[in-house]
């Protein structure tokens, strides 16, 4: 029997990881991807369909890079985000475009809002979901994070999880 992922099921899987990272429930957060998980967001100069290797990635990391990267956040010693930063994740026009018996991506608009400092920066864009089912749970095998920027300022970096 294929089993099938529908939109209102990967909608509320969403808007549950935008809750967690709003949460600052980064191991939650964490335990959602797959083992062989990917995090990329590409520089904003680069085509949709740039590839990591050999290319400018704001962030490529995989499943183990992905986790330090959770820990070090979560630390008191994480300057950039010490206090923590206040932030909305905004997840819509979740699409499903295509699926198999076991996964299917998934495209979202994006629009992260950051408030630190007396400042908000707004990270705006679409991302795209590989999504598997692991013991009847959804999990997010690849998550790719496109910005509709022309560049990172005045923001300069990326220092939360989008």
């Amino acid at each position: 029997m294929t089993m099938t992922f529908t939109r209102p099921e990967i909608e509320d899987f969403l808007f549950n990881e935008a809750a967690l990272l709003d949460d600052w429930k980064l191991e939650e957060w964490l335990a959602l991807f797959t083992d062989d998980a990917r995090y990329l967001v590409p520089a904003t100069d680069l085509p949709k369909d740039a590839p990591p290797e050999g290319n400018l990635f704001y962030i490529a990391d995989d499943y183990f890079r992905i986790g330090e990267r959770v820990k070090r956040l979560m630390k008191r010693t994480a300057f950039s985000e010490q206090p923590r930063s206040k932030t909305r994740h905004l997840v819509s026009n979740v699409r499903v475009v295509s699926q198999s018996a076991d996964q299917c991506v998934a495209m979202a608009a994006f629009i992260t809002s950051r408030a630190k400092g007396g400042n908000v920066d707004l990270y705006v864009g679409s991302s795209e979901y590989t999504i598997v089912r692991r013991e009847g749970e959804l999990r997010i095998r690849s998550k790719r994070c496109t910005l509709d920027m022309e560049a990172l300022r005045p923001h300069g970096r990326i220092s939360i999880l989008l």
